[in-house]
């Protein structure tokens, strides 16, 4: 049996430009860093009791004969491209899916890490990273950037960079003082609303094309957040600067934001938040907001309606905490 995990991102600043689309001509960069909710994946073999070989249990329960049954997409395409069969596998997680943080890209790492370990195999972050964006761009042939599977993969607060030879992950170096002053001024609402990702990602990848320009300026607020955690400015700067990313973000498709949306932004930046950002490509799921410690209590009053989900960041990604071997004959 292999027990696994991997983190929730939440990504801040260069969302869109880690479509290949874009950074194969350009170059793209985005600042995330993992946090403490996890999606978690039990793996063992599946008993020769039943009149299945292989069960899946997620919101749904899947029991089939064939891997080529099998409804789950991930799931399906990571074990015909392991090559394990008759499995038993069990999903759960900390936080809801469809909700911006990237929980599809950390089921995709902690079952490919899983299925490994099940092989006796060692992986790296590097190449569970790189093996959950083939799955899910290629063999599930899902929309999106590359930026979710790196971040989980490795965990911890990175400057992720990519170009048309790859990617390259730099961890930030941030005094535990400057992480936990951003830490106290960010705050976690669910708005209640679910959507694919995959779904707002097809109009991204397509206003890569059309709002390059937008783009590119989004590549330089890398720069300049990390510069204001790199430094001894005042922590409200990064708060700003995540309203002004936020205000281009919004303009690049339609489906980015909603009425409903922008009422609860405006409504946080009325009671003193500074700025913030629904995370992922849009639509729906969580947001973030930046507002000073002793403002939040006025903020979290008047989005009473909203779920408040306190958090902090994590540094380990992607990981095994239980495994007993087990003789598997592929």
């Amino acid at each position: 049996m292999v027990m696994a995990s991997a983190p929730f991102r939440m990504s801040f600043f260069g969302g869109g430009t880690d479509y290949k689309p874009f950074f194969d001509k350009y170059g793209g960069s985005v600042l995330s860093t993992t946090i403490d909710k996890h999606v978690f994946v039990t793996l063992r073999k599946c008993p020769p009791f039943f009149d299945y070989h292989t069960q899946i249990r997620y919101s749904k329960t899947e029991t089939v004969r064939k891997t080529e049954e099998i409804e789950h997409p991930l799931v399906r395409n990571c074990m015909m491209h392991t090559g394990l069969h008759n499995l038993s596998i069990a999903y759960d997680a900390d936080l809801p899916a469809r909700s911006g943080l990237g929980s599809s890209s950390s089921f995709a790492v902690s079952l490919l890490h899983a299925m490994h370990t099940m092989k006796g195999e060692f992986v790296s972050n590097h190449k569970l990273a790189e093996e959950a964006i083939y799955v899910e761009r290629e063999l599930c042939n899902e929309s999106g950037g590359w930026q979710d599977q790196i971040a989980v993969a490795y965990g911890g607060f990175n400057r992720i960079d990519f170009n048309s030879d790859g990617f390259e992950v730099t961890p930030l170096i941030i005094s535990r003082y400057r992480k936990n002053a951003l830490n106290s001024h960010l705050m976690f609402f669910f708005t209640g609303l679910s959507r694919f990702g995959s779904e707002v990602a097809k109009a991204q990848e397509k206003a890569a094309n059309e709002k390059t320009e937008e783009l590119k300026e989004m590549l330089i607020l890398v720069n300049e957040a990390e510069k204001i955690l790199l430094s001894d400015c005042n922590i409200t700067e990064f708060g700003k600067l995540l309203d002004y990313s936020w205000k281009l973000k919004r303009g690049l498709t339609s489906g980015i934001s909603t009425d409903y949306i922008d009422s609860i932004y405006q409504t946080a930046k009325d009671k003193g938040a500074f700025g913030g950002k629904l995370m992922g490509a849009g639509g729906g799921g969580f947001m973030i907001l930046f507002a000073e410690p002793d403002k939040q209590p006025k903020i979290r009053e008047a989005l009473a309606h909203l779920v408040h989900v306190p958090f902090a960041f994590e540094n380990e990604g992607s990981k095994i905490f239980y495994y007993v071997a087990e003789d598997y004959d592929n």
